[in-house]
């Protein structure tokens, strides 16, 4: 059964929503324990060379690691739906 176009906008505002609720309870933890440290970090792929930025070595690490397993899950998707299994 694959999923219609209706079903997957339904699904990205959903997790857009979803996204938006977990800052702002972070947010509100954060501010309620009183812990002030705040740290990020970003990849920007520009063809196949990945700039990778962050405000500590750790953060720079975790968003390139996170922007790896996005593109191996991106390259799951695409296979899976060439081949007409969904």
């Amino acid at each position: 059964m694959a999923l219609q176009g209706q079903y997957l906008v339904l699904m990205g505002i959903v997790l857009i929503f979803l996204g938006l609720l977990l800052i702002f309870i972070g947010s509100f933890i954060g501010f309620r324990e009183g812990s002030g440290k705040v740290e990020g970090g970003g990849v920007i792929l520009i063809g196949p060379i990945p700039i990778i930025f962050g405000t500590s070595s750790k953060a720079a690490v975790l968003a390139a690691a996170l922007a790896v397993v996005i593109m191996i899950l991106a390259i799951i998707f695409y296979m899976v739906q060439r081949s007409g299994l969904s």
